[in-house]
């Protein structure tokens, strides 16, 4: 069961055409945006098995001063949801923690989105039934402003899986690019480089620990970074959890020299944090520029 949206080519129109659609949703039914701008804020998917998808070009949703609940552009909480090629810019609240999309509950894929000039790209509430599928998709350009939150391009909240694979992130400022206290991370043939003039700080972190799989990826650290580690896990697991990192076949790239008190890390591990035992196995990975790898 399908909705197509007759809204003409779209290329200025009001996203409350959409909203309307997404209200009236039933389980299991597809909304077909037509490519184009849109905008204003969308609304709250709460039925299970809804997809919203966009042809061709996709469909570009601008903020415009806009918010659902005071949280984002999307909030999701329905099992089963898929969003496909849909593009979220410039979600601001006024706690400075505005998402493209609030992912509140259920289960959620992303396939072929886009986030740019989001407070958060995506951020998710911590239940651990939630589950976070990450596809072909882009996170960048960070607000430079400096109200409310860190602006982490992808904040996935204690959820109990998140998988990101085949994904892009650049651009950030101050926030992570990439960071998930899910219990299960996979985060599989990415490219999370920060490019010159990013300001990220971890380019990825599991701040909880967790069993984690980092295959594939292409790890950048800009020269104006504000962390100058690259991938961080148990800074904050605060005694509750214990953690495993395979870290396979990656490339990591520094441009940041790092300083006496604060030297460069590919990796920073904090084995102090954990409640548990930390379990570390490493092949095939490649460091270009200076950093120390580890504790």
């Amino acid at each position: 069961m399908s909705a197509a949206l007759a809204t003409g080519d779209g290329r200025t129109q009001s996203a409350s055409i959409i909203a309307s659609v997404l209200r009236a949703a039933r389980p299991g039914q597809t909304v077909v945006v037509p490519p184009g701008d849109y905008f204003g804020a969308l609304g709250v998917v709460d039925q299970p098995g809804v997809t919203l998808t966009s042809p061709g070009p996709g469909a570009v949703l601008h903020a415009d001063g806009q918010n659902v609940e005071g949280k984002a552009l999307l909030v999701v909480r329905a099992p089963g949801v898929r969003i496909e090629n849909i593009e979220f810019r410039g979600a601001r609240v006024p706690a400075g923690n505005g998402a493209g999309i609030r992912f509140e509950a259920g289960s959620l894929t992303l396939d072929r989105c886009r986030f740019f000039d989001n407070e958060m790209g995506l951020l998710s509430a911590g239940r651990p039934d939630m589950q976070l599928v990450v596809r072909h998709c882009d996170f960048g350009d960070a607000p430079r402003h400096d109200s409310g939150l860190l602006h982490h391009l992808l904040y996935v909240g204690a959820i109990g899986t998140c998988v990101v694979m085949h994904s892009r992130f650049f651009d950030g400022f101050r926030g992570h690019l990439l960071k998930s206290r899910a219990a299960v991370n996979r985060v599989l043939w990415n490219e999370l480089v920060d490019g010159p003039d990013g300001e990220a700080s971890y380019e990825l972190e599991f701040p909880n620990g967790g069993d984690n799989l980092v295959q594939g990826n292409r790890i950048e650290q800009s020269a104006r970074t504000q962390n100058p580690a690259m991938l961080s896990m148990g800074a904050e697991a605060g005694g509750q959890h214990g953690a495993r990192l395979v870290l396979r076949d990656n490339r990591f790239v520094n441009h940041h020299p790092g300083t006496a008190e604060a030297p460069a890390r590919f990796v920073h591990l904090w084995p102090e944090r954990l409640a548990g035992p930390l379990e570390v196995q490493a092949s095939g990975n490649s460091f270009q520029g200076p950093g120390l790898i580890g504790l």
